[in-house]
């Protein structure tokens, strides 16, 4: 699915439609360069899932977790991971297959760790479009799974 915006608000409101889809145990991919809008899509995600307090991309921290929604959110940054093995550190395996959901930035760097039902979203800036277009490329494998766990 290929979805284009035209303002952080409707970056947001995406991201927001997604949370308030999401089911237990989802991963999602964000992908897309510096500035092109993942953090404000995640907001818009922990948004749908109800989660009020302040949600940033957690560069430093490589991961934040988020509570106080229907589900528990696990936003990952690994942007700064110097090897994989700190993921397991991190205790990854226990987001990604828990209660909650997660979002994951930069996931081509721990690409062998992504399980293979984790739902892909790559955001493209294109200048000649305007400053706020974004192109969003929404890639969900396995969407019988998705149905058959009551989530359509």
């Amino acid at each position: 699915m290929i979805i284009e915006t035209h303002t952080p608000q409707e970056t947001f409101d995406i991201g927001k439609k997604l949370g308030e889809r999401a089911i237990q145990g989802e991963v999602y991919c964000l992908s897309g360069d510096l500035g092109t809008g993942k953090t404000v899509l995640a907001q818009g995600f922990a948004d749908g899932l109800g989660i009020r307090e302040p949600v940033s991309s957690p560069t430093f921290t490589i991961i934040q977790q988020h509570d106080g929604g229907r589900l528990p959110l696990y936003h990952f940054d690994v942007y700064r991971i110097g090897d994989i093995s700190e993921m397991d550190e991190i205790g990854y395996e226990d987001c990604f297959y828990g209660e909650g959901v997660c979002l994951v930035e930069w996931p081509e760097l721990i690409a062998e760790l992504l399980p293979e039902y984790a739902v892909s979203i790559r955001i493209e800036k294109d200048m000649e479009k305007g400053f706020d277009y974004r192109r969003i490329l929404i890639c969900r494998p396995h969407d019988s799974e998705r149905e058959r766990k009551g989530a359509v």
